[in-house]
């Protein structure tokens, strides 16, 4: 049997979210590791000086070897020339044409046996002559690279010496650089003087590996500069950062809480001296937060002891009270309305001294929930029609829309029912004879119950503050039902304490809208199953109720399928 063995590519997609996944990670330490950050900048400062440097060096030194092995290749050139050219001055004139030549082939040999060349040419200048010694170029001299303008400058300039870098070929057929030098020679002849252009080729392959090795070197030691240098700002950022990681992470744990955390205390630098700071600091806070929750302590047992004290009494007052109330209509008018008066005080007084006691439980942290399943939409039937006789009292129409909410859900019902009664009462007090709508819906993981009322509303800073214990928007208005100033607290208190969130929105003219979110069987809240601005703001179903004329609405409710 045989196979084939495919090799799959790696989608670019992949490599694409793997280098965005890098990056990403490299921004992140940027900006959160002030070590990393800094060793990054000295390196990549350091590298661009050291480049810079090194460059700077490499050119200086290019420079200073071509211009002393120039000077010393000018100079050997001037000496071997004058040396041959004295040589031909002492010579005896000749008719003689092998003579001649044999003068010639010897001044090369000189030449080249007092100078380091061995690229030597001679060329006569003018037209040939049959009694003048022929052109004498060596083996290896290539007439290629004399150029012309060479040839003219030296032609015409028969005292002065001439020079021009060129590539000298070698033996490998490579090419190395060198510099070709030229001058006169004057030749004795029958019939006076023959001049001779004189060519002496000099490589500078000494020079080049020179400065090659000398650049490698300034490079090696560029790199390990580098290296050393951001090891040496580790160790030295390290010994810096680990204090400052240490000092963030204290100070971490002690704003979570953790009041018993302190810094090392080493040496007497600035770093320990911060430290000592710090620990004075958090020795004093923690005794500032000791004797806030000593006092906070003792307030709210004061609090719970006065509550707790005062019922007694009040319910001897409020039987007395319900006594003379019942019998106001045997009095005069002025005692029947004091008889009034004391009986719906002592009332409120009553509900003021449970909502302190409530306070006083949740600030002790001493509350326990009774949970038992319940329906979020019977519990909302149920407080509308216990405060029906209210709503009738202000003119308002009270309105259920219950899609979903029937299924039960853990609950403790008492409390529940407390935040939608408090919810609903305020929609009436405040609603203006408007009508209110309850909705009731459910998700997933969460049920809601949603009071929306068409009201006068609320501002935004007055939206911020409407869960302050004893706040009221608008101080100067008469309560009509007898509140405390503690049940949107109270109600904020429970749902938090179910996992829940009770949120409002609010604008002035046109109403309000609490949302109340629970969630289902402890499963983590995610979004309410209503949404925080009404849908009538954002032209849904709810739109056609209208918001400054009341409407007469019965109440209806429906169930999901």
């Amino acid at each position: 049997m045989t196979g084939a063995v495919r090799t799959l590519a790696t989608p670019r997609g992949w490599r694409t979210r793997d280098w965005r996944a890098n990056r990403d990670r490299l921004i992140t330490l940027w900006r959160r590791s002030l070590r990393f950050r800094t060793i990054v900048i000295t390196v990549a400062l350091t590298a661009t000086t050291i480049l810079v440097t090194c460059l700077a060096m490499a050119l200086v030194i290019q420079n200073e070897l071509f211009t002393a092995r120039k000077d010393q290749v000018l100079l050997e050139a001037q000496r071997a020339t004058a040396s041959a050219q004295a040589t031909l001055d002492a010579a005896v004139d000749s008719t003689d044409p092998a003579a001649a030549q044999t003068l010639m082939n010897g001044i090369a040999t000189r030449l080249s046996q007092q100078s380091s060349s061995d690229l030597i040419a001679l060329y006569r200048i003018g037209p040939p002559s049959p009694l003048a010694p022929q052109p004498f170029i060596s083996p290896t001299f290539e007439s290629d690279l004399v150029t012309p303008e060479l040839r003219t400058q030296v032609q015409s300039s028969p005292d002065l010496q001439w020079w021009q870098s060129v590539a000298l070929p070698t033996e490998n057929d490579r090419e190395v650089p060198g510099i070709l030098v030229g001058h006169q020679l004057r030749f004795p002849a029958q019939d006076g003087v023959d001049y001779y252009e004189l060519y002496m080729g000099y490589d500078l392959a000494s020079a080049a590996q020179t400065l090659s090795f000398v650049q490698v070197l300034l490079w090696v030691v560029g790199l390990i500069l580098v290296v050393l240098i951001g090891a040496i700002a580790w160790v030295v950022l390290r010994s810096v950062t680990t204090p400052i990681a240490d000092a963030a992470e204290t100070s971490a744990k002690l704003a979570a809480g953790d009041l018993g955390v302190r810094l090392p205390v080493r040496g007497e630098d600035e770093l320990a001296t911060l430290n000592r700071s710090f620990n004075a600091m958090a020795d004093s806070i923690e005794s500032q937060i000791k004797e806030l929750a000593d006092l906070s302590l003792v307030q709210q047992r004061f609090v719970s002891d006065v509550s707790h004290e005062l019922r007694t009494p009040l319910t001897t007052i409020k039987l007395a009270a319900d006594m003379i109330n019942d019998q106001r209509d045997e009095f005069d008018p002025v005692t029947g309305r004091a008889a009034e008066l004391l009986h719906a005080q002592v009332q409120r007084f009553e509900v003021l001294l449970t909502d302190l006691l409530e306070i006083s439980r949740y600030d002790a942290g001493s509350v326990q929930l009774e949970l038992e399943p319940t329906s979020l939409a019977s519990l909302a039937e149920d407080v509308i029609a216990s405060m029906e006789q209210l709503a009738e009292k202000h003119g308002t129409d009270v309105r259920l829309v219950a899609p979903g909410g029937y299924t039960p859900v853990d609950m403790d019902a008492r409390r529940i029912r407390r935040i939608v009664r408090n919810l609903l009462g305020n929609a009436i007090e405040h609603g203006e004879g408007r009508p209110i709508v309850v909705s009731v819906d459910s998700g997933r993981d969460a049920v809601a119950l949603g009071v929306r009322d068409f009201g006068l509303g609320m501002r935004a800073e007055d939206v911020d503050r409407v869960f302050d214990r004893f706040w009221r928007a608008d101080p100067s208005r008469v309560r009509t039902i007898g509140g405390t100033g503690l049940g949107l607290s109270i109600a904020l208190g429970d749902a938090r304490l179910h996992g829940g969130t009770l949120a409002v929105w609010s604008e002035p003219g046109r109403g309000s809208n609490f949302v109340l979110t629970l969630p289902r069987d402890g499963r983590p809240l995610g979004s309410s199953p209503l949404p925080l601005v009404p849908e009538d703001e954002q032209g849904g179903t709810l739109g056609a109720l209208g918001i400054t004329q009341p409407i007469s609405l019965g109440r209806t409710t429906g169930r999901a399928t």
